[in-house]
């Protein structure tokens, strides 16, 4: 009988990473919001069409919102293996862009045409697929690859996840009503959840 993942314990190991590295994992929140904030206060006013300056800022902040992704998703691992969180990690990771950007374009092509056939195929590949990004960062697969590793390890854990995607979804709320300022708690929670889970579903294989 193949092993499920247990919810509770989702939340606990999650909740004690971030209590382990909570100020460094919410700063690094906030920092990326003002960051990406400051880049929007420079895009010109487009009404007249779009000028090749709010393309050049809107590749820009494409470009660091990607790269920031992959070191902060690297630092949640490195939490997760109780090290402490390197910056140099967005460095080390952004040599995985274009890597992970073709990922990510295939995943939006697949789950799209999922989302077409009925809806309900589109959110079941979503869940199967979703783990694409934590293999390229984690386990440095390829980009071919990481979409069947996720769809590998996901096999038979489909409920699970839709389960764990509506608590992230409901802990995102929560964290949107508390006047804003829990989404950057929550952001940094659901992200320890999600690798977690990653790392738990590897060895349930």
């Amino acid at each position: 009988m193949q092993q499920k993942l247990v919810i509770s314990e989702i939340l606990k190991e999650a909740w004690k990473g971030l209590k382990a590295e909570f100020w460094l994992l919410v700063g690094l929140t906030i920092g990326y919001v003002l960051i990406m904030m400051s880049l929007g206060l420079f895009i010109p006013d487009m009404k007249e069409g779009i000028s090749a300056t709010a393309i050049a800022i809107m590749t820009l902040s494409f470009v660091f919102s990607v790269i920031f992704s992959l070191g902060y998703t690297k630092n949640l691992f490195q939490v997760l293996d109780k090290e402490e969180p390197q910056f140099s990690a967005y460095g080390r990771q952004s040599l995985k862009f274009f890597n992970f950007l073709i990922a990510y374009i295939l995943y939006i092509i697949i789950i799209s045409i999922g989302f077409a056939l009925l809806i309900i195929p589109g959110f079941y590949l979503a869940l199967r697929l979703q783990f694409f990004a934590a293999s390229i960062i984690d386990e440095n697969t390829s980009t071919i690859g990481s979409l069947k590793r996720s769809w590998g390890i996901t096999k038979g854990q489909t409920l699970s996840l839709f389960l764990l995607m509506l608590i992230m979804i409901a802990l995102y709320i929560i964290g949107i009503l508390a006047l804003g300022i829990g989404v950057f708690i929550i952001i940094p929670f659901i992200g320890l959840m999600y690798c977690y889970v990653f790392r738990k579903l590897t060895l349930m294989v």
